[in-house]
């Protein structure tokens, strides 16, 4: 049955760092609740009560629109293989962009990879885990490389036209604040 702790323990770090996938879950006071699937080597465990993911380009950019009305998030992660496993990471969220000066020391934490868009930095308030029973059992083929091979062809210029005509609002007229 689920459990509640108050920051990020050892075990639980480790399960985190060997997921292939995680879930983000973001909802500005009015409009679209928004739930989006990140993978790649995106996300970093900084503390006991700190996670940190690198936002890769995408089709919108709801998340960062969302944080910028209510700061409140929620990551998953599911257990498709092994013992059954649901965890959630509840908490509030910066966004980082990279003119903040925090940006240079958090995108040193991760490979390079074109078309990073934005930071996005996690204080965690509550950790719940949960049985996952009803997860399937999932196997893992490998990283889909069609979103790096796309902004490595486009080029930082070519990404940062991208941005100005896709990610600057959200699907609710938000703005994102890129």
């Amino acid at each position: 049955m689920g459990k509640q702790f108050t920051e990020i323990d050892a075990s639980t770090r480790e399960f985190i760092e060997t997921q292939k996938i995680f879930f983000v879950g973001t909802a500005a006071p009015d409009g679209r609740v928004n739930v989006s699937p990140k993978g790649m080597d995106t996300l970093r465990v900084l503390g006991s009560n700190r996670v940190v993911w690198l936002n890769l380009t995408g089709s919108g950019n709801e998340t960062a629109a969302h944080l910028q009305e209510s700061n409140r998030m929620t990551l998953m992660f599911c257990a498709f293989e092994g013992k059954p496993n649901i965890l959630r990471l509840y908490g509030t969220a910066s966004v980082i962009y990279a003119k903040d000066d925090a940006w240079a020391d958090l995108i040193a934490l991760f490979p390079p990879i074109a078309g990073a868009r934005q930071i996005i930095d996690v204080s965690v308030d509550l950790v719940q885990s949960s049985c996952g029973m009803a997860v399937p059992f999932m196997d893992f083929q490998s990283e889909r490389e069609e979103l790096k091979h796309w902004a490595e062809k486009q080029g930082s210029e070519k990404i940062e036209e991208y941005w100005s005509r896709k990610n600057r609002y959200s699907l609710d007229g938000k703005p994102t604040g890129m």
